[in-house]
């Protein structure tokens, strides 16, 4: 028989945001749940150095995550491997359906379930993914320095992206599949106005090119949209910057979404449209998408979620 779990407040995610929410709720005597999801600790286990974790000056991704799952257990945070694959946020309290068969009861609900990079889908993009190939340059530029760098994408991610880059490659080649970008002007002007930045207009990747030992990129080749010639383009980074898409599968229909599926919250909360709800992270954020951010916002939705709850048992 399929068993049924109550909690005052469920956590749904397992990123920065999410263990961090774990650690205030459990800290706030509410017993929460925390359920992992489809990639128990997000984008972070993706990533090899970090470097801008403040008090770490450099700590393996996958290694920050195992600290933060540990914190949120030693709190008391309840912290289970299984997927959410319905949530029903019609009535309190809600019910959230797991693949395990498990239900899930709770008072209140934060959202902590991430965003995803766009990817191209290659293989061979696959196969360098952390070895050179990245999808975010604030994490990652900084290993560059000094080197030739390729940004595949012409909205504003790409063009923001390359011009990071700028401070750290000797060069930044964007590849954009038709000859004119979707970014902002403002970021255009500056892109274009850049030495170390060089467009390729009309062109896709179509593969990248690298060593196994050591892991790393040598090059990619690029694909003309019309005539087919590829060209190789010697580099040590690949950006992936086509966008970010948010995990908001589970509420699209239910709550406020905005900027292509970001669940909206109130502004200096965490509250969504829907009451006893929170959301934190970057599943709210387009902006900004940094690993401590996301923890910060983890805590203003256990803090609000202990408000609400304190308020509902008045």
């Amino acid at each position: 028989m399929a068993e049924t779990r109550h909690t005052r407040v469920l956590i749904i995610g397992s990123g920065p945001a999410g263990y961090t929410a774990g650690v205030y709720a459990s800290r706030a005597m509410l017993e929460p749940i925390l359920v992992q999801g489809i990639e128990p600790g997000g984008q972070l286990t993706t990533t090899t150095e970090v470097e801008n974790w403040p008090g770490d000056t450099e700590v393996q991704g996958p290694e920050l995550m195992v600290r933060m799952e540990a914190h949120a257990k030693a709190m008391g945070c309840e912290i289970i491997g299984d997927i959410i694959t319905d949530l029903d946020l019609s009535e309190r309290p809600f019910t959230a359906k797991g693949d395990s068969g498990t239900s899930y009861t709770a008072d209140a609900v934060i959202l902590a379930t991430g965003a995803r990079a766009k990817w191209l889908g290659l293989a061979s993009e696959e196969a360098f993914k952390g070895f050179g190939v990245s999808a975010c340059a604030t994490c990652d530029g900084f290993f560059y320095r000094g080197q030739e760098i390729v940004v595949i994408g012409g909205g504003n991610t790409a063009v923001e992206e390359a011009l990071f880059l700028t401070n750290f490659a000797s060069k930044v080649t964007l590849v954009h599949r038709r000859d004119e970008l979707r970014a902002e002007k403002i970021l255009q002007d500056r892109l274009f106005k850049h030495p170390k930045i060089e467009p390729l207009w009309f062109h896709t990747l179509d593969e990248v090119v690298g060593e196994d030992d050591p892991k790393g990129v040598e090059a990619v080749r690029v694909k003309h949209v019309e005539t087919g010639e590829i060209t190789e383009i010697p580099c040590k980074g690949v950006f992936i910057a086509i966008g970010h898409a948010p995990a908001s599968e589970l509420v699209k229909d239910q709550l406020e979404t905005h900027m292509g599926g970001y669940v909206k919250v109130e502004a200096g909360s965490t509250r969504t449209s829907t009451p006893g709800v929170f959301a934190a992270g970057d599943l709210t954020d387009h902006i900004y998408r940094q690993a401590v951010t996301s923890a910060g916002m983890g805590c203003m939705a256990a803090l609000d979620a202990e408000k609400f709850l304190a308020e509902q048992d008045d």
